[in-house]
This record gives C-alpha cells, sequence and structure tokens, in this order.
C-alpha cells in the first residue's frame, strides 16, 4: 500500500486499555495511525512502543473541547472515556462531558471529513438488567440519577446522538456495546474485579468481593473484543451490536479461578454490594455471529493466563496500588 492508499484513523482513548490494543491492530494493517488522549485515565507506556514508527503520531488533547485534525481522515474510533468505577465517580463531570460534548465534536469532525466513525458504547446502557442474556432490543433497567448514572446515562445519550447524526445527516456510523473486557495494559487500581483479584493474589492477600458473589458478568479477552470493533467497522450494521464473550460466571467462580491459575492461599472475603451494581451480564451476540462472522475464541483459561502474566511482570509497586475508593463511598 503506498502512502496516498493508506488509509488514516483518528483514535480517541488511545492510550487506554482497549485503546492502545486498537492502535496496534489498524498498525499492523499498515493504517497511518492518529492517536489521541488527554491522559487522565490512559498511560503512554501502554503506546510508547509506536512513537518510533512513521505512521503513527500522537495528541495530547481533551475531545470535550474542539477537535482539529489536518488532512483527510478515513475513520474515527471514539474510545475516550473514564471506564472504570472509580474513575468516572471521582470524575463525573468529565465523564458527562466526554459521553456529550466529546462525542459532539467527533461526530462533526467526522462529517466535516467524509469519515466513518464507531463510538465505543457499553453494556452499561442496559443498566442492571431484567432480562439475561441482553439483547440489543432490550432498552435497559437504569437509575440516571444513582451513582452510575453520570457514565450509563453519558453512554445512552452518546448512543442518541450517533444515531441523529446518521439518520440526520447520513453520517456513516457504528456503534459498539462493549461487554466485560480483560487482558493486558489493565489498569491495577480501577477498582474492577478482575485486575483487583489479579492483584491480591499476587500480593498474597485475601480477594475482597463485593455483594454475596453470585452476581454474574461475562469476561472477554481483548484481542477476542478488538477483532469484533475492526469487523463491525468496516461493515455496513449502523445500529447498535453487542461485543463480547456469553461465557457467563459468578465473581466467585472468577475469584477461584485466579486464586487456582495463581497457586495463592488466598480466602474470599465479602463486603456490602455497591448501589446499583448490575446483578446479571451477559450479551447476545447472536447479531455479531450473523453480520460480523465473529465469536470468541480466546479460551478464558488462555486470557487469565496471558493476563496474570502481564500482571507478574509489573514493578513490584504497581501491584501495590490497588484503590477501593469507588467502594468506600458506598
Amino acid at each position: 500500500m503506498n502512502r496516498q492508499e493508506q488509509k488514516r484513523i483518528l483514535i480517541t482513548g488511545a492510550a487506554g486499555f482497549l485503546g492502545s490494543h486498537l492502535c496496534d491492530r489498524f498498525m499492523q494493517d499498515n493504517f497511518h495511525v492518529i492517536g489521541m488522549d488527554n491522559l487522565i485515565t490512559g498511560d503512554l507506556r501502554n503506546i510508547e512502543h509506536l512513537f518510533k514508527l512513521p505512521n503513527f503520531e500522537f495528541y495530547q488533547h481533551d475531545v470535550s473541547k474542539f477537535v482539529h485534525v489536518p488532512g483527510q481522515l478515513d475513520y474515527i474510533l471514539h474510545f475516550a472515556s473514564p471506564a472504570s468505577p472509580i474513575d468516572y465517580l471521582q470524575m463525573p463531570i468529565q465523564t458527562l462531558k466526554v459521553g456529550s460534548l466529546g462525542t459532539h465534536n467527533l461526530l462533526g469532525l467526522a462529517k466535516s471529513k467524509s469519515a466513518r466513525i464507531l463510538v465505543a458504547s457499553t453494556s452499561e446502557v442496559y443498566g442492571d438488567p431484567l432480562i439475561s442474556p441482553q439483547s440489543e432490543e432490550y432498552w435497559g433497567n437504569v437509575n440516571p440519577v444513582g451513582p452510575r448514572g453520570v457514565y450509563d446515562e453519558a453512554k445512552r445519550f452518546q448512543e442518541a446522538m450517533t444515531m441523529a447524526y446518521h439518520n440526520f445527516h447520513g453520517l456513516e456510523t457504528r456503534i459498539v456495546r462493549i461487554f466485560n473486557t480483560y487482558g493486558p495494559r489493565m489498569r491495577l487500581n480501577d477498582g474492577r474485579a478482575l485486575p483487583t483479584f489479579i492483584a491480591q493474589a499476587l500480593e498474597g492477600e485475601d480477594l475482597t468481593i463485593f455483594g454475596d458473589g453470585t452476581q454474574t458478568r461475562s469476561f472477554c479477552y481483548v484481542s477476542d473484543q478488538v477483532e469484533g470493533i475492526y469487523r463491525l467497522l468496516l461493515s455496513d450494521y449502523a445500529l447498535p451490536m453487542n461485543v463480547g464473550n456469553p461465557d457467563e460466571m459468578t465473581i466467585n467462580e472468577m475469584a477461584q479461578e485466579i486464586i487456582l491459575a495463581t497457586g495463592s492461599a488466598a480466602k474470599l472475603v465479602h463486603k456490602p454490594l455497591p448501589i446499583d451494581d448490575p446483578k446479571q451480564r451477559r450479551p447476545d451476540i447472536s447479531k455479531a455471529i450473523k453480520i460480523l462472522n465473529w465469536e470468541p475464541r480466546v479460551s478464558r483459561g488462555e486470557g487469565l493466563q496471558k493476563t496474570i502474566d502481564y500482571f507478574k511482570a509489573l514493578p513490584e509497586e504497581e501491584l501495590k496500588r490497588k484503590d477501593f475508593t469507588y467502594y468506600k463511598q458506598r
């Protein structure tokens, strides 16, 4: 592919967990990748290996403010947002702004560049669901003024605005609803169960479970998630689509698997369940299977071992940076 044929893609949230893996994927396919991140939750270490490459550039910028990118743009991936409970409870206004103003700015940029845009939504649009598995047709059970509302409603508004641009302006848009994803480059101190369990197990601490542990999650390994997002971007499907792993398990089961995989002697310690914490998470991925010819391929055992190996390789002080602020506020 020569320089004139090379596609150019803007990826916001590029220094984050998923954003950095998406940068890798599009770089591998010889795209010219423009990464953008304000670094309030992202980490440049996730993308520093790309800085020396000629078809990668990076801008530290808050997309809630006006976004300008010179030259042609073929695609935009909007992945900028605090995404963990600790983050969006410490930064509620920023979370709402990036989902509203940031999305508006990037949709406007896509319109001006005639670019296709994919926005990262989340299974949190389903709230604490009353049905399982959750299909794209389910409207959700969300508390707009609860502690999680700043994130849930930011994403629901983001979807509504994206569809408005699609329907009113004819903009090429895609919406991915991301379910629980894990793998290397996750932050240990973001309050989510899986990285916290791994850190506790590696440090020889007991594993902290909030609630009785019977609430369920469905964990998708990051390479599978990235592949689903990649295929959705290049598809012709404009409505929201679930991308996740339907292999549902309880939090207790996940904790026990991590104890076994790390060889830890830890016990499970239970604390009160946070307000509005979802009791079930399981995606219906029938649309992704049919339209994208996609489904997860990495087994949980394989993905968990890769994730544990990544955390084992971190400096010891990183493992000690666990933070339960999210739960202390409950």
